[in-house]
């Protein structure tokens, strides 16, 4: 059993394979990095280090497989934690390179970066709920800024069906439009983004 344990570390010494690795991390966008990082560093066969502590035995003492096993994963955290910290910004680097195991680094990392990412999806949610169209600017232009808020929430995981997007952009028209607003609501075809920007874009005009 140990030999099979030892073979597994061993075989987490691949090529780096640099198409795939990541760009370094600076602190944003914590997500998208960890889940480009783990797919690179299962193309090494070293994504299981990031979840396993030190082998533990409770032999007495240790015998040879069990110190080759344990010497195998050894070499495999070391790789696996310089990959981590190597796609690491330099200040990060510094913080995070007192680690001793791939998996403190990783855990660590995500304990506060998942929560920042948490934060920022909180408040763009909250910015696209308030957002609120007025009379005195063009709503085509406003539509414009909606979307780029969508956009924000799709980059933080938040993914909003078209049928929602359309109903919320209705449902932000200004004071001014609420006749209109009426009209669209009661319209049966379902409309895509699209049309609906060039019905207000037709009726901005004619206004």
């Amino acid at each position: 059993m140990a030999s099979l344990v030892t073979e597994k570390y061993e075989n987490s010494t691949s090529p780096i394979p640099k198409d795939e690795r990541p760009e370094k991390f600076k602190g944003l966008d914590f997500k998208r990095w960890q889940q480009k990082m783990l797919f690179w560093l299962t193309t090494m066969n070293l994504a299981n280090i990031v979840k396993e502590e030190v082998p533990k035995s409770d032999e007495d003492p240790l015998s040879k497989e069990t110190l080759l096993t344990i010497e195998a994963w050894m070499n495999s955290n070391f790789l696996c934690m310089n990959y981590i910290l190597n796609r690491l910004d330099d200040t990060l680097y510094d913080v995070y390179s007192e680690c001793k195991t791939a998996k403190d680094v990783w855990d660590l990392l995500e304990k506060k970066y998942r929560t920042e990412d948490a934060g920022a999806k909180k408040f763009v949610v909250g910015k696209f709920l308030k957002y609120n169209m007025v009379d005195s600017k063009s709503v085509v232009k406003q539509v414009e800024e909606l979307q780029v808020l969508i956009h924000e929430l799709h980059a933080e995981g938040c993914i909003v069906n078209e049928h929602f997007q359309t109903g919320a952009i209705i449902e932000k028209l200004p004071p001014s439009w609420n006749d209109f607003k009426v009209y669209l609501k009661h319209k049966r075809r379902a409309m895509s983004i699209e049309d609906l920007i060039l019905r207000l874009h037709v009726e901005e005009v004619h206004r």
